[in-house]
């Protein structure tokens, strides 16, 4: 549609929209004009309107100026969008944090994931892949009451860590006991390779294994999702979001996108979006396939593994008037980084 639209339409629409990312208020036509538009007010007003016809601005109140409507910012973006660079400072933050990880995969995610939010002012999120690569150790590692840590080294030597619920008063022994039993049957294996011999060994009993080192043992299986395709969800900076909010219905909607992200159903929309495109793609408003939440914006890119394959994605959620431009290279280049973290 952006093709349609002549000089004069394109430039008043590109400047509403400009005004509308810089500061979320609606612009009128005597605003434009005495902004270095060569044109006066009625004609502005004329365009306006027929830009409001076509359903690429609204005015909020009867006497306010106009915004773009979601239909008119996804055309923005898509055509006329001007994506910038990032600078040196935001390629050393995000390559700093996630250098500081080491070898932790799950690590760095968390740490690209708060560089993002931090740099965007926005909410990050990344789909996290379960892990693939043959094993090399598992230990199972007491935190206090209640918790443990099971830290699996692959056989390339990337560190992953997760944290679980134990039974209150478990002894140090069986998480000894679980650690022996899974070492014994996941190295030099994946995880999803050994998970089916293993709780066909636990349900018929062939281990010799008490109930509490069985429990522990399918415990440490789960951590991984191993029967979930997607992996895990990293979710950071939901509170960046609530900068922007101005009324009950806005607070309503957010509560809903918190809702949505928590749930599986959401990390498997968000994958399967990323692989269904390449590079960053963008979600715009109440359309967005995945939450369909009014209100919100959603730039996201796919990460791949050494074998080219897509297995997650990152990228941040924030209100539909976010700085794409800056964003968009973001969310490119962290991709990216994860990437050859994980090649």
């Amino acid at each position: 549609m952006i093709t349609e639209l002549n000089d004069r339409g394109r430039e008043i629409f590109r400047r509403i929209v400009d005004a509308y990312l810089a500061t979320g208020e609606p612009i009128g036509s005597r605003t434009l004009s005495r902004r270095g538009l060569d044109l006066s007010p009625a004609t502005i007003r004329n365009v306006m309107a027929d830009l409001e016809e076509a359903g690429l601005l609204f005015a909020p109140h009867t006497s306010a100026g106009r915004l773009p409507t979601e239909a008119g910012l996804r055309m923005f973006v898509n055509g006329l969008l001007e994506v910038g660079g990032l600078s040196q400072d935001e390629r050393e933050s995000i390559d700093g944090r996630c250098a500081a990880a080491g070898k932790s995969i799950s690590q760095a995610l968390e740490e690209a994931t708060a560089a993002l939010s931090g740099l965007s002012r926005c909410t990050g999120l990344v789909v996290a892949p379960k892990t693939e690569r043959p094993l090399k150790h598992i230990e199972f590692v007491p935190l206090g009451p209640g918790r443990a840590l099971v830290v699996l080294v692959t056989e390339d030597g990337l560190v992953e860590n997760r944290i679980i619920d134990v039974p209150l008063g478990t002894p140090p022994s069986t998480l000894q006991a679980a650690s022996n039993y899974l070492n014994a049957r996941l190295v030099g294996r994946t995880i999803a390779e050994a998970k089916s011999e293993v709780e066909i060994d636990i349900e018929t009993r062939q281990a010799q294994l008490d109930e509490l080192t069985s429990n522990l043992v399918e415990a440490g299986l789960a951590s991984w999702g191993g029967g979930n395709k997607g992996g895990s969800l990293i979710v950071r900076g939901q509170s960046n979001l609530l900068d922007d909010i101005t009324a009950v219905a806005d607070l309503e909607r957010l509560r809903s996108l918190f809702d949505m992200l928590e749930t599986k159903e959401a990390m498997l929309r968000l994958l399967d979006a990323t692989r269904e495109g390449e590079g960053v793609q963008i979600f715009i408003g109440s359309d967005n396939p995945l939450f369909g939440v009014a209100g919100c914006s959603m730039v996201i890119a796919p990460y791949t593994n050494s074998r080219q394959q897509v297995v997650g994605a990152i990228g941040v959620i924030g209100p539909t008037r976010i700085n794409y431009a800056r964003i968009i290279p973001m969310v490119d280049y962290t991709a990216k980084v994860i990437g050859r973290l994980l090649g």
